[in-house]
Parts: C-alpha cells; structure tokens; sequence
C-alpha cells in the first residue's frame, strides 16, 4: 500500500513539472501580451544629433507562426514606411527548447541574439548579448529591457554598442495607440 501511495505521489509530481510553464515560457506568453500599436517617447544617453530628446517613434509588435514567434518593428514616428531610405529595425522573439532568444535585424547590416532572463515580479524580461552574425562595422546592439507597467503602458532600454565598445542608451516610454 505504501508503495502504491509512493508511486501516486511520484507520477502527480512529474505530471505537474511537466505541465508547469518554464520561466522563458512565462516571459514569452507576458512579452505576447505587448502586441499591437505602440507610441512611443525616445530619450538616448548620449544624446544622439539625429534623434533629438524627447524623440517620437511608433513600435507595432506582432504574434506570428501561430503563436511561436513575436515581432517587433520600429520606427521614427515621421519617418515613411520606406525600410529601404530608413532605419526600419525588426527583432524577432521565439522559443528555443527551455530558453527565450530574440534576434534583432539592424540597420547597421547584423543580426545580434540575445538570451532572455525575467525578473521575480515577472514584469521585466532582460535580454542579454550572446553573439552577432554580420558587419560589426557600425556597431550592435547589445541588451534590452522590456517592462510592462499595464496594459497599455511599457518600456524598452536598449543599449546600441558604438564601435570601441562605445554604448548608446535607448529608452523608450511607450503608450498603446487606440
């Protein structure tokens, strides 16, 4: 008897991990929360001559492949809808096995990949640099932040590294469009 008991006990916990949603799943299902419209106000530090504090940019994030991916798509909130004249960078979020990735397509002609780690409160999910594929001539991107404040409020930091390990910071507050 007792060991029939052991046994249940046994095949209860085993079912439970194996239903219990791994962190980067968490993460992943919080960031798919984030899709729509967003408008969004740019502060950099340093400041950057083209971007001006206080600089406006619209973000649409996207689920995709039948829920497997998120995309991330940004640009200058005046900027033509031309990918080919302006920057126009898209990041891709998936799930590869227990771990959360993002690529990001760069205007600066890489594709950086980064690993997620999410924050005890679950609000937060930081990405850190892994590896690049492509010309590092102009720099990469290197981390990003994302914090979701509510429903239609969040921000993204993310840090741009300048050839000479030179790091521009990004922070982006941004409003859910109606």
């Amino acid at each position: 008897m007792k060991s029939r008991i052991a046994l249940s006990v046994l095949f209860a916990l085993v079912a439970a991990t194996a239903f219990a949603q791994s962190d980067a799943q968490k993460s992943f299902d919080k960031l798919k929360t984030l899709a729509g419209s967003w408008e969004a106000h740019v502060t950099t530090i340093p400041p950057l001559p083209d971007m001006g504090d206080g600089a406006q940019a619209e973000v649409t994030m996207r689920v995709t492949s039948r829920g497997n991916a998120l995309v991330h798509e940004m640009k200058g909130a005046e900027t033509l809808d031309d990918p080919t004249k302006y920057d126009h960078p898209v990041t891709m979020f998936y799930l590869d096995s227990d771990r959360l990735y993002l690529t990001h397509y760069c205007d600066a002609g890489n594709r950086p990949r980064m690993a997620a780690r999410s924050s005890a409160d679950g609000k937060t999910v930081e990405f850190d640099f892994l590896d690049v594929a492509g010309n590092l001539q102009y720099g990469h991107m290197q981390h990003a932040v994302f914090t979701v404040i509510d429903a239609n409020h969040h921000t993204e930091d993310w840090t741009f590294m300048m050839p000479g390990d030179k790091p521009v910071r990004a922070h982006m507050d941004l409003q859910r469009t109606k």
